[in-house]
């Protein structure tokens, strides 16, 4: 089946039939916090759940239209051993790093950067009034590639391949692979799925995911309901890792007043350890302390 790039239309999706869909894990509200020079967020994934959702280290949420909330942007800061992945919903910021990278991130655009071996990079709003939304997903490396070269990609928001299912359910691919439609970035060891899905009230998805990948669903308008369990906005559900099960399904209740939102996120756990000290993400202590001498004596850049 050939699917094009952007898919806009019901027609060509495959449909998804499951026999055993999972139930859930937990639900889990995130923690208010801040970072760079002050950006107000929501950590939903932080370091206690990095285990359980190996190989993700870290979800962050922020949303404001307050520019006091968001105005001192990201400045420069260093990053060693994974990916971060910056979804922007609303609003405009600026990419910058010290492999000669630049670029500009704006609505429903995705930076896919993989840190590697190591660099220093800012991200700093281009707007000083209006909505800033998005989210920063941190994808871990396998321990063979902590220390690739750097690289970076600029995702605009028509390069993500979407579709509309018969059901009126809209999908972005941002990675991996829904209904036969092939994401904008796919990842061999990881294998990870990321999906921004959208449902009109009354309305259901499925997504195939085998057994063995770790996966979250995190809710950001109205709520969704998983089996009998109801997803409450702003709250981030863990899958279950039920075996024999085949995938997941979502319900919008049609009591929502709106089209429910939701991040859908999936990956193959690595199984490694995981040595963190704030920006650097190794697999042993010793690692860790390289990186921070390495940063320290300038060799990131």
């Amino acid at each position: 089946m050939t699917t094009p790039r952007n898919a806009h239309n019901s027609h060509g999706v495959e449909p998804v039939a499951l026999a055993r869909p999972r139930g859930i894990d937990q639900i889990v509200a995130g923690v208010s916090t801040s970072d760079g020079d002050g950006v107000k967020l929501t950590r939903v994934l932080h370091q206690t759940l990095q285990q359980r959702l190996d190989p993700y280290l870290m979800l962050d949420a922020f949303g404001s239209d307050n520019p006091g909330d968001y105005i001192g942007g990201f400045p420069s800061h260093p990053h060693r051993g994974f990916e971060t992945v910056t979804y922007m919903i609303s609003g405009r910021m600026r990419h910058r790093d010290s492999a000669g990278h630049e670029g500009l991130l704006s609505n429903g655009g995705v930076q896919w950067m993989t840190a590697g071996r190591g660099l220093i990079h800012s991200e700093l709003p281009e707007q000083e009034e209006g909505l800033m939304e998005g989210f920063q997903l941190w994808l871990n490396l396998p321990a063979k590639d902590k220390l690739r070269d750097p690289w970076y990609r600029d995702i605009q928001s028509e390069e993500i391949p979407e579709f509309t299912t018969p059901a009126n359910v809209h999908v972005r691919v941002i990675a991996g692979e829904s209904h036969g439609v092939q994401g904008a970035v796919q990842r061999e060891h990881t294998e990870p799925l990321y999906l921004d899905i959208t449902m009109p009230p009354g309305t259901e998805f499925s997504q195939r995911l085998p057994h063995t990948h770790n996966a979250l669903l995190y809710v950001f308008r109205e709520s969704l309901y998983i089996g009998n369990s109801e997803i409450p906005t702003k709250r981030m559900a863990i899958f279950a890792n039920d075996p024999g099960s085949d995938g997941v399904v979502l319900h919008a209740p049609a009591s929502n007043h709106s089209p429910a939102r939701a991040l859908l996120i999936a990956g193959k756990p690595l199984h490694e350890p995981i040595a963190q000290y704030g920006p650097f993400v190794m697999n042993t202590r010793e690692q860790v302390l390289e990186a921070v001498q390495d940063f320290q004596s300038g060799k990131l850049g």
